[in-house]
């Protein structure tokens, strides 16, 4: 299949870049990784009349680690971030979470900013950066505001960016304590995720201190189980509460039937995920 015909555009800058998006507004797009683009202009699904290509713009790929958070530069490939050695120290859910993205061809072109931009509700990213706190920066040629991942998180494949803007920066907080892990259902390894989680846990004098549950696959974009984390503060973790834990997520919960999984399914794959990645963070902070 062909995609409908367009303009294709590869500024060297980044203000070049943003001089294109402001002079074409929504009748332009943005290519990055192009792992979901090109298949929907193939598919026709997308229809922009300017294609502005970002990969010749130097800068925009960097991966910084320092002692608050790790900052990626919205063109740093998933693969770069998956085997960063800083990353891997400071944030090692990062890596696990990456790993369960799609496969390592994939992954070599899969851009980070381009993976959050296209908000893709089974998407991994997206509840790591939730779970996490992370806050997204948006650039056009006269002014940048950062947002929080709720604010920037709108619905299935939509975000808070508006034609005009670009997404430069993903800053991910680091948090003294706080373990986190990532777990996910698919059917196939590499495939998008039925029901995914990244959760974290911080544990101080033999109970829960924090709790954050983020989750994908079961709505129209990352969700935090603020009640099921809230639940589980300041208990210590033993059968009783992971039964408690697994039935609170499922409560909480309101996915969606479709042709891979059931809405009950979801509910229940969610509670029984959780409560594992939580029972794993409560033995590993305590060790």
């Amino acid at each position: 299949m062909k995609p409908a015909p367009f303009s294709y555009r590869d500024p060297a800058t980044l203000d070049e870049a943003l001089d294109l998006l402001g002079e074409h507004g929504s009748e332009a797009t943005v290519l990055a990784g192009g792992q979901s683009l090109v298949p929907m202009l193939n598919l026709r699904l997308a229809r922009p009349a300017v294609v502005v290509d970002l990969n010749r713009i130097q800068g925009l790929d960097r991966i910084l680690a320092d002692d608050d958070c790790v900052t990626f530069g919205a063109m740093a490939r998933a693969a770069d971030a998956e085997r960063d050695g800083a990353v891997v120290t400071a944030l090692p859910v990062i890596r696990e979470a990456l790993q369960f993205v799609g496969h390592p061809p994939i992954r070599n072109r899969t851009t980070v900013g381009g993976n959050l931009a296209h908000a893709d509700p089974a998407s991994e990213l997206p509840a790591v950066v939730a779970a996490l706190d992370g806050r997204l920066t948006l650039a056009t040629r006269a002014d940048r505001r950062t947002l929080g991942w709720d604010e920037f998180f709108q619905g299935v494949f939509t975000t808070a960016r508006t034609p005009e803007e670009l997404l430069v920066e993903v800053d991910v907080p680091r948090v003294h304590g706080l373990h986190a892990t990532f777990v996910e259902i698919a059917r196939r390894r590499g495939d998008f995720a039925l029901v995914g989680a990244c959760v974290a846990l911080r544990r101080d004098d033999g109970a829960v201190a924090e709790a954050r549950i983020a989750l994908c696959g079961v709505g129209a974009g990352p969700l935090r189980a603020r009640v099921s984390e809230a639940a589980l503060a300041g208990r210590e973790i033993d059968g009783e509460s992971l039964r408690e834990l697994r039935a609170n997520v499922a409560e909480e919960l309101d996915p969606f039937d479709d042709v891979h999984a059931t809405a009950d399914y979801r509910r229940h794959a969610a509670g029984v995920i959780v409560a594992r990645a939580v029972a794993e963070l409560w033995e590993r902070s305590g060790s």
